[in-house]
């Protein structure tokens, strides 16, 4: 149970990082306003839908992913 709260707190952190750099870059590209907005939220949609997906993993509510 330690090492799941563990793995689901560092994967948080990581995740966390990685949109907060996205969302630094984004402004970078110059896109017209609408288009911005959009991928801002397809960008949150994104990381959300993997992070309920691997803590439902960790937690052994869904089988992983396993690739050959």
């Amino acid at each position: 149970m330690i090492g799941t709260l563990i793995s689901i707190i560092l994967l948080l952190i990581v995740l966390g990082v990685i949109l907060w750099a996205v969302q630094q870059l984004l402004p970078l590209v110059p896109l017209p306003p609408p288009f911005a907005t959009i991928i801002n939220v397809l960008i949150v949609v994104i990381v959300v839908i993997v992070i309920v997906y691997i803590i439902a993993g960790l937690l052994g509510v869904v089988a992983p992913v396993r690739f050959p």
